[in-house]
């Protein structure tokens, strides 16, 4: 018995539901759980359904085509573990609590390998034994450096690409080859203090709340789509050394929660926006 995720996005209409599901018993398949939303400004249908079964992908997919509005978009993917690789610069928060986290079970990943443009954090990526390889961005251009890492990055198949405080703006190229498959986590509550030294833009401006976000990344600076933020309170007494230290906790936490709703098929991407299930 396989279990696969259907992930469904079409133009709203009446008896959506009963339609979709109609066809998954018709292919004799089990539902495990099904989840939908109706996006009314924009009149569009989402749907995450959970299933278990015997499974004729292209025809289950033809089958659905029939009874959705024409407009549609499905995807039917694999549940369970993913690859991913995580790129990183000198910050060993984030990364060492992907590590942990997948070592001991509670983020259901193969971390297939780590690539950095420092060797700071070799030592932490060894002790659980996962590939780590350090990809100098001295002394060459920006677009040369990212074919070298493209290089490496790319012989692991992995799913997606998890920048764990990794401090260098990709480009566009880059990005094109991972589309909706680069997770960022920004040390901001976005859309406020964007790009470089929040924390210090923060302090500088008085708030009372700091915040991180993880986003998909796109070619605009921290403005791609928002999969999961979260915020800490902060008073007059934190310095913004106090309020990077602090920050850092609702980074990580930020980051792996993100992360995993995205392993486990829950975040659609639609235009600049996430449905979250």
């Amino acid at each position: 018995m396989e279990r696969k995720i259907l992930i469904t996005d079409c133009a709203d209409a009446q008896g959506l539901i009963a339609k979709i599901t109609g066809v998954c018993f018709q292919h004799q398949l089990n539902i495990i759980k099904n989840s939908e939303f109706v996006d009314n400004g924009q009149g569009r249908f989402f749907m995450r359904t959970e299933l278990e079964g015997e499974f004729n992908d292209e025809g289950l997919l033809a089958d659905l085509r029939k009874v959705l509005p024409e407009q549609n978009h499905m995807t039917l993917v694999n549940a369970g573990k993913k690859r991913i690789v995580v790129m990183v610069t000198k910050e060993a928060h984030c990364l060492g609590d992907i590590l942990m986290k997948s070592f001991y079970g509670a983020l259901d990943v193969e971390i297939a390998a780590v690539v950095s443009n420092y060797e700071i954090l070799k030592p932490l990526t060894d002790k659980f034994d996962v590939p780590f390889h350090f990809v100098s961005h001295e002394g060459v251009t920006r677009g040369e450096h990212e074919q070298k890492m493209l290089s490496i990055i790319d012989t692991y198949n992995a799913e997606y690409l998890v920048l764990a405080k990794y401090m260098r703006v990709l480009t566009p190229e880059f990005v094109e080859r991972y589309p909706n498959r680069i997770i960022n986590i920004h040390h901001s509550f976005l859309p406020a203090f964007v790009g470089a030294s929040p924390y210090r833009q923060a302090w500088e401006r008085g708030v009372k709340i700091i915040g991180a976000t993880a986003h998909f990344v796109n070619n605009c600076l921290d403005e791609g789509p928002i999969i999961k933020q979260d915020v800490i309170p902060v008073d007059h007494h934190y310095s913004a050394e106090d309020m990077a230290r602090s920050g850092r906790d609702v980074e990580k936490s930020v980051l792996s929660k993100a992360l995993q709703l995205v392993l486990n098929e829950q975040v659609v991407v639609y235009g600049n926006k996430t449905v979250v299930f």
